[in-house]
């Protein structure tokens, strides 16, 4: 039951998979406010004051809070793993329903959701690439496929419009993936924090870097598919939610190898 005894949740939604995080809240469908971390890495420091700010200003409380709404990965560990305690953590102490969204999905809703004119959309990209840096010499990596609709399904009812995931979430080299998506015709866009040091090994034919401020995943996209798996009632239980994590963190290591 809604505890605040109105018609919409109140809703909070976190990312915090990236360098850089925020935190929304919303009233159902509506978002009332977003609050930017202030300096990237700024996760464990900042979301419990920016939540409680964003609370205080519209006169609510913590208990008020129905819904979670976060970025589970790919991304950041300890990002990561501070959004799910934290949604473990209200959705054990108030009940709060938790809804999980992935990370790429996240970052490609930053075009496919886009209503801004210079947003790029078919046909200037029959796909769309999410880079994330897995460490390694490798990356996180998620493709997505426009798909003409039918005219029995024209209408875009997903903030993925017409795009479809053709690659889940996977481990790639930039070989690796160069060798499987270069030379698509239209180009294929990418984006996402793993270009900020890592363009250049992404340049080939077919690909296409996507202005970089569509690169970076925000929470009022998290409560955007949020909202979307609200509707279809597709929650998740706070004992089985676990970050998507792709490899395990490696553990004892906190030294950067020297150059061989």
């Amino acid at each position: 039951m809604n505890k605040n005894n109105t018609e919409q949740p109140l809703i909070v939604a976190v990312e915090t998979s990236g360098r850089c995080g925020s935190t929304v809240l919303a009233c159902g469908e509506k978002i009332l406010a977003q609050r930017d971390f202030s300096g990237p890495m700024r996760h464990s420091s900042e979301l419990l004051p920016a939540i409680e700010e964003l609370l205080v200003r519209f006169g609510k409380k913590p208990s008020q809070i129905d819904q979670v709404h976060l970025s589970i990965g790919p991304g950041s560990f300890t990002g990561l793993r501070i959004a799910v305690t934290f949604a473990k953590t209200l959705a054990l102490a108030n009940s709060a329903r938790i809804v999980a969204v992935s990370t790429s999905d996240v970052i490609v809703s930053n075009v496919t959701a886009s209503t801004a004119e210079s947003c790029p959309t078919k046909p200037e990209y029959s796909r769309l690439a999410t880079i994330l840096d897995a460490k390694r010499g490798q990356f996180f990596v998620a493709v997505y496929q426009y798909i003409e609709k039918t005219a029995a399904n024209t209408e875009c009812k997903t903030p993925l419009g017409n795009y479809e995931k053709i690659l889940p979430d996977c481990l790639m080299t930039s070989e690796q993936f160069l060798e499987r998506f270069s030379n698509s015709q239209p180009a294929t866009g990418l984006l996402g924090e793993g270009l900020v040091y890592y363009a250049d090994k992404f340049k080939a034919a077919g690909m296409e870097i996507i202005d970089e401020k569509y690169w970076w995943p925000q929470a009022s996209h998290v409560h955007l598919l949020g909202w979307d798996k609200v509707t279809k009632g597709e929650f998740t239980d706070a004992l089985e939610l676990q970050p998507l994590y792709l490899r395990q963190p490696q553990l004892g290591v906190s030294r950067i190898r020297k150059d061989s």
